[in-house]
């Protein structure tokens, strides 16, 4: 997917408002802040009230006594905006992390059920900054600029309401600045959103850049390229910083702007209070009140200026966020559920291709895998060996034909009933930064059996390695288990399928990248996981497949030959070569 489609296809009104959906099931504590802000608005409204008093009485007829309580209420509306102000913010905050919460729950529960067409197509990297940096825009979206807009107009409708009181032709004067301060925030909103797009995108192509640096370390340093990753790392950061710039180019624009327009306004309902006091329709304690006002309603408008900058960030990352979580999870469109499973596996006339590739992955492929029997797929790289097996998992749907589990088309299965009933081990060893026990019982239903645990790790050699270390299948393995060799996590894996106890069984290139020593063992691991289970294994190496029950050499995606290793080699055809090139036999 393109980083404009992540944008998302809705408006940014639309997708505000279904962010603050996620905020509605909170409506109770809203109103609660709400009420807290209502009181910090009417503060800032009594504290300029409270000057006229001050002013004619105190200071114009100087009469100290009568005001002789004007401190103690000036720091009891400080008190009580205080405490009111504390609960706003908290509540406010509360809700908007707990908008966050729920959004990345969404967001990691509809990642997880993603077709793997999906991942195909989007990097891994993009995936992780949504996830993390995205959504933590919408933060000041739904707290900071909703906390904003309401307070601030709260305190504007005060603070106007009591200048009308005072002079409306003053405050009609000031107003007048009113629409061309709306056109302003308008055209600068668009400037916003813009920038705020870019700056997902980077941050993306930034995330991207150092986990290849990360994952590719060995790599890097075997070959010298620290230099050349670290220019190609800033390349991406100076494009980030060039547009985080640009938009705070506009945010810092914007603020002076609207700040002059408005003293434009505040000076010409200065200079218009100041003939109405000469004009003896206005005291002055009326004019320091209405001054104040004035001076209170600067920095509320200030704030709504800038909280544009907030919810255009927001909007722009409500857009992405949403993008990922309205996207299409894995299609399951069965209803049938196998509760036993003999294991029979065949594929009849199946025809596949990628998106976009101008010729087909698999081309009318039948084979049959009788139940507890093993089929191994041979062929060269690039015959269609690996996604014969994917499309068994229904990781990707056929284009025509159909497979089969026991006679039942695997389209028929639900999702989960069919791969219950298949176990994988690939040559891309998964392991998770867990314990070694928890590791094994991966995705197993119900509390763990640690009788069931142990004999699966027994029967796959791990015991012989983990009893030497000093937390024994309690020891955590590390991060896609960095602190174990290849062998040793590949037995873990040949474990996992083991405590699975699933009737078919996937092996795939599973001991392509091991040492002799390491392969021995897990081969030996691997006869003990073939037993009694339907397998369909996949490898290069020949010598792992000779004694499989049926041998089907693929070539450019159609089946050419079938057979045991012994006919296959007398049939001297595609299998005979193969096999000639690996064991550097004479050709006939």
């Amino acid at each position: 997917m393109s980083a404009t489609a992540w944008q998302g296809t809705e408006s940014g009104a639309a997708a505000y408002r279904r962010l603050l959906g996620y905020g509605w099931p909170y409506r109770g504590r809203f109103l609660l802040a709400v009420l807290g802000m209502a009181v910090v608005s009417a503060s800032e409204t009594g504290f300029a009230w409270l000057m006229k008093p001050l002013i004619n009485i105190g200071f114009v007829k100087h009469d100290p006594h009568a005001i002789r309580f004007v401190p103690l209420v000036i720091v009891g509306i400080f008190v009580v905006r205080g405490l009111f102000g504390f609960m706003a913010n908290y509540v406010m905050t509360w809700i908007g992390r707990t908008i966050i919460l729920n959004l990345r729950n969404d967001m990691f529960s509809r990642l997880v059920h993603l077709p793997s067409r999906f991942y195909d197509n989007n990097s891994s990297s993009l995936l992780i900054s949504k996830v993390i940096y995205d959504v933590e825009q919408v933060m000041s979206a739904t707290t900071k600029a909703v906390s904003s807009v309401i307070k601030d107009s709260l305190s504007l409708a005060g603070l106007i309401g009591l200048m009308i009181y005072y002079s409306w032709r003053l405050t009609l004067i000031m107003l007048l600045v009113a629409p061309v301060i709306s056109f302003a925030v308008t055209k600068i909103s668009r400037r916003f959103r813009q920038s705020s797009h870019l700056i997902q995108q980077s941050m993306g192509e930034i995330t991207h850049s150092v986990q290849e640096a990360i994952d590719g370390q060995r790599v890097v340093k075997t070959f010298c390229a620290q230099d050349r990753e670290a220019a190609a790392f800033g390349r991406v950061n100076a494009r980030n910083q060039h547009y985080v710039m640009k938009k705070a180019k506009t945010s810092a624009l914007n603020v002076p702007v609207i700040e002059l327009l408005s003293a434009i306004g505040i000076a010409i309902a200065i200079h218009a209070a100041i003939q109405e006091i000469a004009a003896h329709l206005m005291n002055a304690g009326t004019f320091v009140s209405y001054i104040t006002a004035m001076l209170l309603l600067m920095p509320a408008l200030k704030r709504l200026t800038q909280v544009n900058d907030t919810v255009q960030t927001g909007v722009a990352a409500a857009g992405s966020v949403f993008a990922m979580v309205d996207e299409a999870p894995e299609a399951d469109p069965g209803v049938r559920e196998l509760k036993q499973v003999r294991g029979e596996v065949e594929y009849r006339d199946v025809c596949f291709s990628y998106p976009g590739s101008p010729v087909p992955v698999l081309d009318r492929v039948s084979l049959r895998i009788a139940a507890g029997t093993t089929l191994a797929l041979v062929g060269a790289s690039g015959s269609g060996k690996t996604t014969t097996a994917n499309l068994l998992a229904r990781f990707y749907p056929v284009d025509s034909g159909a497979i089969l589990l026991d006679g039942v088309d695997i389209q028929e299965l639900r999702l989960a009933n069919l791969r219950h009933h298949i176990a994988l081990v690939s040559q891309d060893t998964v392991l998770f930064d867990d314990t070694i026990r928890n590791n094994i019982a991966y995705g197993r239903d119900g509390e763990p059996d640690p009788a069931g645990i142990e004999r699966a790790a027994r029967a796959a050699h791990v015991l012989e390695f983990a009893e030497r270390m000093p937390e024994g299948l309690d020891t955590v393995v590390g991060e896609r288990g960095v602190r174990l060799s290849g062998g040793q996590r590949q037995r873990i894996a040949i474990a996992r399928a083991l405590y699975k106890n699933a009737p078919v069984l996937i092996l795939d290139e599973a001991t392509s990248a091991l040492d002799t020593e390491s392969e021995r063992l897990v081969h030996d691991a691997m006869q003990q996981l073939m037993r009694d289970r339907t397998t369909l294994v996949i490898a290069h190496r020949l010598s792992t497949v000779e004694n499989a029950n049926q041998i089907v050499v693929l070539d450019g995606g159609r089946v050419m030959e079938t057979g045991s290793h012994r006919e296959l080699l007398q049939h001297n055809g595609i299998y005979a070569r193969l096999h000639r090139i690996q064991f550097n036999e004479p050709g006939h």
